[in-house]
């Protein structure tokens, strides 16, 4: 009978503690809870705002907005958080490709970085940005007519990656270029978005992916043209040679775009590509999602790193997992998605050949 009494006693005893425990994780589940609901609906809009505009700018994390804020919510947002672009066609005359004077007073250490050369390297410098929240990298390329549009070989049917294209074009600097349409969200990469040109001739066309911006693109003499305009228009007219379309438009002619609040993209990996003055092109990758102890950054950031590093036009490309920097068949940047070493598959990429 005491066998018995002592059994009892340590059951009840056992299930006061289970209960216990169970009460303390159950408060602490309404604590948190509570707390998570305080961030994301009580008086900090930022925080609303960063997670909206980042999440709805992805092609597969838009839920994690749509599960706690309704589609007026939303909308909202988006609206107060845009980007209000030049609205200017760039002017090539602004470019003059043989101004490029290397020498040993520089304006800014920026100027500094980017004029002097790394010694037996005339075709590009690799330029740290190291920021307190991003990190990334910031390619200058000496000669402008070594940069050209690479496909994937599988135009309309699958991506490659930036590597994989970067390869096949004995490549010696590739980034990403232009989005792509995926309906079923399986990061095929196949279809870019609005129109490629590739040699001067029109090698794809599909509907725009409705970012803003326009054609972004290097004519026959070698200067980057950001221009809205329709696709017989940029090869008669503008006389582009390798262009596609993609946006916001960062930088034209020097006058930078308007961001309102956050510009509607949130924060994430980001590429950028730009010129300046002396025709020199910057290739800019930006890392994100806390790879490489990098959150990642918005369109000011990448407005403001384009400027001081003197780009006189820049477009935003295809940032997130997009986002890639291949050096001599060298991952060179910390890429977020689940392929090829953290590389996704895509239509198009800006190469940079010998």
């Amino acid at each position: 009978m005491a066998k018995d009494n002592k059994k009892v006693k340590k059951k009840v005893k056992v299930n006061i503690q289970v209960k216990r425990v169970f009460l303390l994780l159950f408060s602490l589940g309404i604590i948190g809870l509570s707390a998570s609901a305080f961030i994301l609906y009580g008086p900090w809009s930022w925080v609303r705002e960063r997670l909206i505009t980042t999440a709805m700018t992805t092609m597969s994390h838009q839920y994690l907005a749509q599960i706690f804020f309704d589609e007026d919510t939303i909308n909202e947002v988006m609206a107060n958080n845009r980007v209000i672009e030049v609205d200017e066609d760039t002017n090539p005359d602004l470019i003059n490709i043989d101004d490029q004077k290397p020498g040993t007073k520089y304006s800014s250490k920026y100027e500094k970085e980017i004029l002097e050369r790394d010694k037996g390297n005339d075709l590009f410098k690799v330029i740290r940005i190291n920021e307190m929240t991003y990190k990334g990298y910031l390619v200058a390329i000496y000669k402008p007519e070594k940069v050209k549009i690479g496909v994937t070989t599988k135009l309309g049917t699958t991506g490659q990656s930036v590597r994989v294209i970067a390869r096949n074009n004995n490549a010696r600097v590739t980034i990403n270029a232009s989005g792509f349409f995926d309906p079923d969200w399986n990061s095929n990469g196949a279809i870019p978005h609005g129109t490629v040109i590739k040699d001067g001739k029109i090698i794809w066309d599909y509907e725009d992916a409705r970012v803003g911006g326009g054609f972004v693109g290097f004519n026959e003499d070698n200067k980057l043209v950001l221009v809205r305009t329709d696709k017989y228009s940029a090869i008669n007219k503008y006389h582009l040679r390798d262009a596609i379309e993609f946006g916001p438009f960062l930088i034209v002619n020097g006058k930078e775009s308007f961001v309102d609040g956050d510009g509607g993209w949130g924060i994430a990996p980001r590429t950028a590509i730009g010129q300046r003055a002396d025709g020199i092109v910057l290739m800019l990758v930006i890392d994100g999602r806390g790879k490489g102890g990098s959150v990642g950054c918005g369109m000011v950031e990448l407005t403001q790193i384009m400027k001081r590093y003197g780009a006189v036009n820049a477009a935003n490309m295809d940032g997130g997992s997009s986002s890639g920097l291949i050096i001599d068949d060298k991952i060179i940047n910390h890429p977020t998605a689940g392929g090829d070493n953290g590389l996704r598959n895509l239509p198009t990429a800006w190469i940079v050949t010998d």
